[in-house]
């Protein structure tokens, strides 16, 4: 491995090498789909759409515009902080900027226990998803054989994200073409038989959907939000390859944006197509039929796609194992970046020579979320499930952090212009409140025993598990606090607001 650690740091304040990330393999196209990819629109969509549909009723349009506000606003934060400091250690780095080691490190913590809870469940829907697609039921319902099939799934991921990012965006590539295809035929096809009548529930389209005078209930319209607002999560993956981007001052951040406007269309089309052919009912085809919930789109496949629904089938599993792919990049370099500023121990700072990928960090991130969702698999499939809704918690946290670093980092900067006020002030600021405000209700939402599968310690398992996987942070942070190698860090002397950052030249 090339070293690059503090060391290379000039008297200057400029750094002329980065980490040794493999520079300039990524172009906007390709940032822009690893983002998306990060998402897994179809899968998200359709696990989320009956359930937002069965909190709002006919608002669910409305409700997906409303829950990508903070996204936006949170994004614009990214932007500033990335103009100025292309780390791919993102939120930790910033983080640390802003507010000091403590809050950068759990920043950093938060990405990590993120994308090992979602890895745990788009790993599983790729394993049973699988046999679907081949057409096995038995095997789908199999937990041994899904476990063992999502297992192989995640280590190839793993792999493919160690080979390279090129490797991986060619992938990503032919993976997004595909989910896309599958969507926007889908959104055409629920169009088309809702107005040729071929579904006696089908309904016409309504401009009352976007009317927020029409949300009678205010626990449904926040329960809805909150639903929503964590199916756009995995944009930020743009800004964790920054160092490895073309321009990774600006290309990073407006592929994060542009993510969020493709998926804004999507999920608001495609859900008003889908309202409109399978309307609101609670059987057969319609989307509040407690028996499709939790994947209103596998229900109405077959009669949209006829003998060609493997096609369906074929795109969600994609969905899921793309997000596979792109979930370990951030968290992988994440790690990189907390080695290299001394935040953890140097192993996670080490690089393949041929690939110029952190492989300690990508195999290690890898063999985690493996870890953890057999366990989980072992203990409960329902606390599985539990750890999937506590996730939003953790994604909360670090993007409320991220909203506030760039507030507090450039508040010195805000009567400079009209442009800073609203792009590193008020904007950020707003999204920051948003999020922490997601972060807070939803920790009351799951602390009672109904909001969850499982029930531990009396209160809700998403609760114990979410706040407890946050709190296991602190613990651990504690742990390196107590090794001399941690000593520059906490100190606030190898990172702190004034320390140039290890980021390749433009």
């Amino acid at each position: 491995m090339e070293k690059h650690t503090l060391d290379n740091a000039t008297d200057t304040g400029h750094i002329h090498v980065g980490k040794g990330l493999n520079e300039g393999a990524l172009g906007v196209v390709g940032s822009t789909v690893i983002g998306l990819a990060s998402t897994a629109p179809l899968y998200s969509l359709a696990a989320t759409l009956g359930y937002v549909i069965l909190a709002v009723g006919a608002q669910a349009p409305l409700v997906f515009i409303i829950a990508c506000v903070p996204m936006i606003f949170a994004a614009f934060a990214y932007q500033e902080l990335n103009r100025e400091m292309p780390d791919c250690g993102t939120t930790f780095v910033w983080g640390t900027k802003g507010f000091g080691p403590v809050v950068g490190w759990i920043g950093g913590w938060a990405v990590a226990v993120s994308a090992i809870m979602v890895l745990a469940n788009v790993g599983e829907i790729t394993g049973k998803y699988f046999w679907l697609l081949l057409g096995n039921q038995e095997f789908a319902d199999n937990r041994v054989i899904v476990v063992a099939t999502s297992v192989v799934f995640m280590a190839i991921m793993t792999f493919v994200s160690t080979i390279g990012v090129q490797m991986g965006e060619r992938l990503q590539m032919v993976l997004m073409t595909i989910q896309i295809v599958a969507m926007v035929l889908f959104g055409v096809l629920a169009l088309w038989h809702a107005l040729d009548g071929s579904n006696p529930g089908s309904i016409a389209f309504d401009w009352q959907w976007f009317n927020p005078a029409e949300l009678t209930s205010c626990s449904g319209f926040i329960e809805a939000v909150l639903l929503a607002l964590f199916i756009y999560w995995g944009w930020d993956t743009c800004l964790a390859l920054n160092e490895e981007t073309k321009n990774p001052r600006k290309t990073p951040g407006r592929a994060a944006l542009s993510s969020i406007v493709v998926l804004i269309v999507l999920y608001v089309g495609i859900s008003v197509a889908v309202m409109m052919f399978a309307g609101f009912g609670d059987t057969g085809y319609g989307l509040t039929n407690p028996e499709s919930l939790d994947d209103v789109f596998s229900v109405l496949g077959g009669a949209l796609f006829g003998p060609w629904g493997w096609f369906l089938i074929l795109g969600v599993m994609l969905s899921a194992a793309s997000s596979t792919q792109t979930t370990i990049l951030p968290t992988a370099r994440g790690t990189l970046s907390m080695a290299v500023y001394r935040a953890l121990p140097a192993k996670f700072a080490e690089l393949h020579p041929k690939f110029k990928t952190p492989w300690f960090s990508t195999t290690l991130m890898g063999a985690a979320a493996i870890i953890y969702y057999v366990g989980m698999s072992i203990l409960s499939e329902d606390m599985l499930a539990d750890s999937l809704t506590s996730m939003g918690l953790a994604v909360a946290l670090y993007y409320a952090i991220t909203s506030f670093a760039c507030v507090w980092y450039f508040r010195g900067t805000l009567r400079d212009s009209a442009r800073n006020l609203w792009m590193r002030g008020i904007l950020p600021g707003l999204g920051g409140l948003m999020l922490t405000y997601a972060f807070v209700q939803s920790a009351i939402d799951m602390w009672s025993t109904d909001y969850s599968e499982t029930v531990l310690l009396g209160v809700g398992g998403a609760f114990v598990i979410g706040i407890g996987a946050i709190l296991l942070g602190f613990v651990l942070m504690g742990i390196w606090w107590l090794r001399p190698n941690a000593k520059p860090f906490f100190r606030g002397e190898s990172l702190n607001r004034d320390t140039p950052v290890l980021v390749p030249d433009e």
